[in-house]
């Protein structure tokens, strides 16, 4: 009969998870492998058994993360027809995946700030590879007509980084802008809807776009 402890998650990943959360509220600094091990439910030193030392686990946090777009942007590629539509399937997917978890716009911006020497060689190995499948993607689209022809395609990139990034890692604080009393799952709507409107309407020339549905951010797919 299986232990509780083989129904319970692994525990690098829950590792992994706490340590995400703490250092994008405290830091890296401020966020202790005490703090993160007693997240978990275990000692220091079983943490240290899983990861080393506080870097390597800052490392194993960030490779994670990143990695995750070598994957699945190129699948979405593939997958999605051209035009707008597969524009609504890369801006979903990225969309949902810092929706899902606002803590990881946090701490990418944090490190960003905090360490961009240290961060630019895993950006250089896990943004730059589907960077550049985005970009060839606009060119592409700028060669048959859909994308407007004075788009800077690596600039595009880097604004709508930034956008998502920085609408994420600040909603929870300044969510309260948003009129109308919006309560947190409304204003994350419309900082999804927003947020594709944007990316969308300074990329595609009028005629190309289609008229946008809420399905397009994932938030009312089924």
């Amino acid at each position: 009969m299986p232990s509780d402890r083989s129904n319970r998650p692994d525990i690098s990943q829950r590792i992994l998870e706490a340590a995400t959360r703490l250092f994008a509220r405290h830091g890296f600094v401020g966020a202790s492998l005490r703090d993160i091990a007693k997240a978990v439910g275990i000692r220091k030193p079983s943490l240290l058994y899983h990861f080393p030392s506080k870097d390597e686990l800052r490392r194993g946090v960030l490779d994670q993360m990143l990695a995750h777009w070598n994957d699945v942007v190129p699948k979405i590629l593939r997958a999605a027809t051209a035009g707008p539509e597969q524009f609504d399937a890369i801006g979903a997917e990225i969309l949902r995946f810092f929706r899902d978890d606002p803590d990881r716009g946090r701490l990418l911006l944090r490190e960003l700030l905090d360490r961009p020497d240290e961060l630019a060689p895993l950006l250089a190995l896990r943004v730059q590879p589907w960077a550049k499948i985005v970009c060839d993607y606009i060119r592409k689209g700028q060669e048959h007509g859909r994308i407007q022809p004075d788009v800077d395609p690596e600039a595009y990139v880097i604004q709508v980084i930034n956008l998502v990034l920085c609408g994420f890692a600040t909603h929870g604080s300044i969510r309260s802008l948003v009129a109308g009393g919006s309560d947190d799952v409304e204003a994350g709507e419309r900082l999804l809807t927003e947020m594709m409107r944007v990316a969308k309407a300074s990329l595609f020339l009028p005629s190309a776009i289609a008229v946008p549905t809420r399905g397009a951010t994932g938030t009312d797919a089924n």
